[in-house]
Parts: structure tokens; C-alpha cells; sequence
């Protein structure tokens, strides 16, 4: 059983600030950093260091080639990425002193996936396998299609929430991976278990992983609900703490563990990713998640 993720690229610009800035305000930053990124190289870093085998499909641009280096040394299969004439997804990031960010993102590359390229990706895929996505490239509803067609298990990561995303054939997908915030776009509803059951009327073959940062997660199906309290730690910055999650979970899915087990892995490794600046340079390895208790 196999993973690919059709995933973004991205370069985080980040920014050390005392507050968010706000309208027309100027606001001199402490720090500046430069980290890779995107939720889908971040996705697939969490998977390869959980220990599993992830193949990265994408576009990035020249500008971004030390992000495809970086998957490659990590073990992730790079070779269904293409390497463009094109700027590479990017983003600005502000950090506040009690971690919270605030991101603004541009897509370059990530959004000159075209339906041919996903042709290509998934020619050789078998039945089974599963193939993982975020909203922050191109053409996206080809590739639930595509994949669905090929009887493949489809893991949708709603984020960023978009409105184009209600366009997309989401019953075809198995797994939503969402936050409160995006839950409630998806669902109109607010609370946890308004959003979750909303979505269970809405998708009843579905599953649903709701991330509720501080409150750890909750897993819902057909026929069973699973909750996983947080772990306390000092967060420095939240960003990739849920693409670091997502990563880890289905990394369990795979590995074939129990639905408690994978959200305590995941919460555990989204806990450990907080202590630490940067997304992709956030994220713990395996090993690490031993040395964690609630």
C-alpha cells in the first residue's frame, strides 16, 4: 500500500512580530527567517519521518529546487515533481511571541498543475493505495476524480478553505482533514459536534478528522467517534503543527494502527512541531514521540 501526494511547494518567508499588523499600520519585525514549506512538502516530510514511503507530486519553480532537494533527502520519491519555468509558491508569515501565526500565501508553481500532469502522476497507481491532496494547488477536482476512478482512497486536507472547494465532488473523498475554522465553512455549523455531525449527514461514507489545536482531535465515522486530548507543551509557533498532524495520522492509517493510536501520534507530533520555529524544520521525527506524555 502506497501514498502519493499531490501536494505545494513553498518558500516561507517568516516574520517575527510583536502583534499582527493591522490596516495601514507599518510594523517593524524583530526577525526574518527563511523556511521551506507548503502543506503538501510539510505533508509529506511528516510521512516520510513517521516511516512510511511517499511519493511528492507537484510543480516547483528553479527558485524552489532546494525544496525538492530537501524531500529527497528525507527519502520522499520526487520523481513525479516537475521543475518549471516559474516562480515557486511562496509565502509571508507573521509569528507573534505567543506563536500564533498569521499567512498569506501565493501559489506560482502549485497552480500550473494542469489535468494532463495528474494523468501522468496516477498512471501506475494501483487500487487501494491512496493519494493525498490540499487546497493549495491546480485542478483538484481532477484529481479526486481521477483517483476515485482508479479506485484509489482519496485524503482531502480542506486547507486553506476556499469557496471553490463546495465545486469540488467531495463524496468521492474518504477522508477530510479539517480545523474548527474550516469545519465550519464546510458545514455551516459551529462546535465540534455540530460540525462533525453536519458532515456525517452531509458525507456518510466519509471520515472526518477534526483538529482542534488546544483540545486535541476528534475522528468521526459511520459508526464510531474518537476524541484525543492535546499535550501540553510552550508553543513558539503553531505553523505545520496540522500538516504535521496529517502526516502522522495517516502515516498510522498505513502502518495499519488503531484510530487511538494514530491520534495520539499525531497530537504528539503536532505537540513536539509548536516548541520549534519554521514548519518543515518543525516537524519531529519517530523517535521523538516516545519521550512525550500528556
Amino acid at each position: 500500500m502506497s501514498i502519493i501526494n499531490f501536494g505545494s511547494y513553498c518558500i516561507d518567508n517568516v516574520y517575527s512580530v510583536p502583534h499582527f499588523v493591522k490596516p495601514g499600520e507599518t510594523l517593524p519585525s524583530v526577525d526574518y527567517q527563511v523556511h521551506p514549506g507548503g502543506k503538501g512538502l510539510n505533508q509529506s516530510l511528516a510521512l516520510a519521518y513517521a516511516g512510511v514511503e511517499v511519493k511528492h507530486a507537484g510543480k516547483v519553480g528553479q527558485d524552489g529546487l532546494w525544496l525538492k532537494d530537501l524531500l529527497n533527502e528525507a527519502g520522499v520519491d520526487t520523481s513525479l515533481t516537475q521543475v518549471i519555468d516559474a516562480p515557486s509558491g511562496h509565502a509571508n508569515i507573521q509569528v507573534t511571541p505567543e506563536g500564533e501565526n498569521a499567512i498569506v500565501i501565493y501559489g506560482g508553481a502549485n497552480k500550473a498543475i494542469e489535468r494532463q500532469d495528474i494523468v501522468h502522476a496516477l498512471v501506475d497507481v494501483s487500487s487501494g493505495d491512496y493519494i493525498l491532496m490540499q487546497n493549495e494547488t491546480s485542478c483538484l477536482a481532477d484529481v479526486i476524480e481521477i483517483a476515485a476512478d482508479k479506485q484509489q482512497r482519496v485524503i482531502f486536507n480542506a486547507a486553506p478553505m476556499t469557496e471553490e472547494i463546495n465545486s469540488y465532488p467531495l463524496s468521492l473523498i474518504e477522508f477530510f482533514v479539517i480545523n474548527e475554522v474550516e469545519g465550519e465553512a464546510l458545514s455551516d455549523k459551529q462546535g465540534a459536534q455540530e460540525i462533525l455531525d453536519s458532515l456525517m449527514d452531509r458525507f456518510p461514507k466519509s471520515k472526518i478528522v477534526l483538529t482542534l489545536g488546544e483540545d486535541g482531535a476528534i475522528y468521526k465515522d459511520a459508526t464510531q467517534q474518537i476524541s484525543q486530548a492535546a499535550f501540553t507543551v510552550k508553543a513558539v509557533d503553531s505553523t505545520g503543527a496540522g500538516d504535521t498532524f496529517t502526516g502522522y495520522f495517516f502515516a498510522g492509517v498505513i502502518q495499519g494502527l488503531t484510530v487511538e493510536e494514530c491520534l495520539e501520534n499525531a497530537c504528539k507530533a503536532a505537540a513536539i512541531c509548536v516548541t520549534r520555529e519554521g514548519a518543515a524544520s518543525s516537524i519531529p521525527r519517530m523517535a521523538e514521540l516516545a519521550e512525550l506524555r500528556l
